[in-house]
């Protein structure tokens, strides 16, 4: 059938990757173009005449096979027939009519041409792959935040036993030109020396210089582990205003490296912690609260770019266990410190640091021993001091009760272990559904060692291979907005008929996966994307689809900003037609992508059991 280059070009504007064409280059591949209608009569004899072509379906419903792998379901926007072109292989095309409809034909010699422009070549190949064609995470401005301190640090850390004398610690210094010095003993860090100390505690009060160097190191000094994030060590030393923070081992404590404000100067290309360098000044909850109601015009303000989203999770729940800490520092400034110690604990996106402009408070104490009577009243009042301060921060109260001002989430560490096995004993779908938010937690302020010492009990016993079958099935109930035809699969009931929740059908989802891994390998990070990375091998889940999954996770989240600020909205229902032509294609993949890895968790976990 005969085609018109406008009607062509009408419909390529609309049609990723070609609406990323010039003019020009549209025009060249319109004058390229047939249209043919596809019923199921005729599809012998026109697919046989358009062989060796591309084909781009406008409407109707088409089952296809055009390479090695399985038939596909695809409906307008969709495309068939590039697996033979870009692999130069003729392999067997197969369609089934199940609604007649218009496709587009390009010639073979076309779409070469249009495969020069990166764009176009990188969206078939991606398509090819299998993959996210998002080629804007790998460009984010954003992403050196979320780089493992584990890749950043360089070298072999400087160190010296805490029984050199102060003397000898100076020299190696001097000899390996630093400004810190990690001081340990039986290998475990156990502090840091830096210039400042030997000027101010040496040399300003005349020390022997023949002592120990533990005589004058900084204790039990600030300190994170390997898969910790950049964002993560540039909060720490804005909050702690400290210039050198050492890297150790997760499990050891053995020194790997030191961050220093010089290497976050040479990766930070934006001021994004300035709210949380303002919110640790803040020395009374008038100023605490008059700065968090900032945030929201900070991050309207700030975020331009999508790969600006990639970090405003992690501001935002920085933000908030800064505010945490700040409250239970102003209770204790009027009441006294803690009869026992106690872990603040917060699950939930705060845990997972993907808060958004919509979360609510989800946290929870961990006392060392059950209280007693009095013991109970300062929690109790402790801990509803603290979650009205948040709520007049603007971090609304849950309205699931999830918070510590509830008396069941003030547990001590012997229930808490008690109620993990729990979980393990009966994980009905009702069940589950109750105590997944608890599965993902972070201490926030507090006794770290005790949160630590519940993980460590809590660890084998929420790795028993019936627990992790139940948890993949509950998840591979969510099925994700996509129809056999691959068409948006819409909420009902809203006021836009074109919406779909991302958290609920997608994001949930990722994180449900990156869970049920990361506790088959007795991984204790509750980040998603610290849970993807730190995968051992083996763990189920192979590199490349962890990897997909991360990708997948950052764009989801990176619509879902950019809603809820452009529309100024809390909710994380994203209406199709807000999107572009590109976005809707990486929406489809991402969604395809998410299904295959359920079903993969489910054929891992429970042997296809659903």
């Amino acid at each position: 059938m005969s085609v018109l280059p406008q009607q062509v070009t009408d419909f390529l504007k609309t049609s990723a990757p070609f609406d990323q064409l010039s003019d020009a280059d549209m025009s060249d591949l319109a004058k390229y173009a047939s249209l043919i209608y596809l019923t199921e009569e005729n599809q012998d004899t026109l697919l046989e005449e358009n062989a060796g072509r591309l084909f781009l379906i406008q409407n109707g419903q088409f089952s296809v096979r055009d390479s090695e792998e399985g038939e596909r379901h695809l409906s307008e926007g969709d495309y068939f027939g590039y697996h033979q072109l870009i692999d130069n292989i003729s392999y067997p095309l197969t369609v089934k009519v199940d609604k007649p409809g218009l496709v587009f034909c390009f010639t073979a010699e076309a779409f070469k041409r249009a495969m020069d422009l990166p764009a176009v070549n990188d969206f078939f190949h991606g398509s090819r792959a299998d993959a996210l064609q998002n080629q804007a995470v790998n460009d984010s401005n954003s992403m050196w935040l979320y780089k493992a301190l584990n890749d950043v640090i360089a070298g072999t850390p400087v160190q010296a036993s805490q029984n050199v004398t102060i003397r000898d610690a100076a020299n190696v210094m001097a000899q390996n030109k630093v400004s810190s010095l990690l001081i340990t003993r039986n290998d475990k860090l156990v502090g840091i020396v830096t210039d400042r100390d030997l000027r101010n505690r040496v040399v300003a009060k005349a020390t022997d210089i023949t002592l120990p160097v533990h005589t004058i190191m900084t204790r039990t000094p600030a300190m994170l582990h390997q898969y910790r994030t950049m964002f993560d060590a540039m909060a720490l030393m804005t909050e702690r205003n400290i210039h050198h923070l050492p890297v150790v081992d997760r499990n050891s404590r053995k020194p790997l490296g030191m961050i220093t404000t010089s290497d976050v100067v040479r990766h930070q290309r934006g001021n994004v912690l300035f709210i949380i360098g303002e919110l640790a000044k803040a020395d009374n909850l008038y100023e605490l609260t008059r700065l968090s109601w900032q945030m929201p015009h900070y991050f309207a303000t700030h975020a331009k770019r999508l790969g600006d989203f990639d970090i405003a999770g992690k501001v935002l729940s920085q933000a908030t266990d800064i505010m945490t800490r700040k409250l239970i520092y102003f209770y204790q400034r009027e009441h006294g410190p803690a009869p026992i110690k106690f872990s603040w604990v917060v699950y939930g996106s705060q845990a997972r640091e993907d808060q958004t402009m919509g979360s609510d408070q989800d946290n929870g104490l961990l006392l060392e021993t059950m209280p007693d009577h009095a013991e109970g009243q300062y929690f109790e009042a402790l801990s509803a001091y603290v979650c009205n301060g948040l709520a007049k921060c603007g971090i609304k109260l849950c309205d699931g009760n999830i918070m510590a001002s509830n008396p069941a989430l003030r547990l001590s560490l012997k229930q808490a272990e008690g109620e993990a096995k729990e979980w393990v004993r009966q994980p009905t779908p009702a069940a589950i559904m109750h105590f997944n938010i608890f599965l993902d937690a972070r201490c926030a302020a507090g006794d770290t060692d005790l949160f630590h010492c519940l993980q460590r009990l809590r660890a084998p016993v929420l790795k028993q291979k019936i627990f992790l079958a139940a948890l993949a099935r509950h998840n591979n109930d969510v099925s994700v907005p996509l129809s056999m035809f691959q068409k948006f699969v819409y909420e009902k009931g809203y006021e836009h008929k074109d919406t779909i929740d991302l958290k609920v059908k997608a994001v949930a989802v990722i994180n449900n996966l990156a869970r049920i891994y990361a506790l088959a390998s007795g991984l204790t990070v509750p980040a998603t994307l610290s849970r993807l990375a730190a995968l051992p091998a083996g763990a189920g889940l192979s590199t490349k689809d962890a990897q997909n999954l991360r990708d997948i996770w950052l764009f989801l989240n990176r619509l879902r900003w950019r809603h809820q600020l452009t529309n100024k909205v809390t909710d994380n229902r994203v209406r199709v037609s807000d999107l572009s032509s590109i976005e809707k294609h990486q929406l489809k993949a991402a969604f395809k992508a998410i299904e295959r890895a359920q079903q993969g968790a489910v054929m891992h976990f429970s042997g296809g059991m659903s």
